[in-house]
């Protein structure tokens, strides 16, 4: 077995391996956009803890993307290696409104061919956070 990790602070604070490469198989951890401990295009939240406006939800997705790919080059693999993914997002219509486009940039193609889930749901690890990614990848 073999784990990978940004160096992020949450990573010691939860307590979990970013990416576990198990024989032929790897699974990414739900990603996150950031960029070191700094999150990419944070979403405003108001004084009651909610989103207040979800116009970055193409931002995160893209730096998502791009964070997993990195993880994915560390055991010699890219996105084309992915086969399933499950997409959490806090608004299904702003996540529906740039997915599209966003994935197929990702994965390189106009079909991108993997398994992919959307998942509504009302919190993620951050309050600033708009969507989180996890990965199944096969080499």
């Amino acid at each position: 077995m073999e784990t990978q990790n940004h160096g992020v602070p949450w990573e010691t604070e939860y307590g979990y391996a970013q990416a576990v490469k198990r024989g032929d198989t790897i699974y990414i951890s739900g990603q996150l956009s950031h960029d070191g401990a700094d999150l990419v295009a944070p979403a405003p939240v108001g004084v009651d803890g909610r989103v207040t406006d979800f116009s970055a939800m193409e931002a995160q997705m893209r730096q998502t993307y791009a964070n997993a790919a990195e993880l994915l080059g560390r055991f010699g693999a890219t996105l084309a290696n992915v086969v399933d993914e499950v997409v959490y997002v806090l608004d299904i219509p702003a996540a529906f409104a740039v997915a599209g486009k966003v994935r197929k940039e990702a994965y390189g193609r106009p079909d991108p061919q993997v398994a992919s889930t959307l998942v509504g749901t009302t919190g993620l690890a951050f309050p600033e956070q708009l969507v989180e990614i996890k990965f199944t990848a096969r080499v």
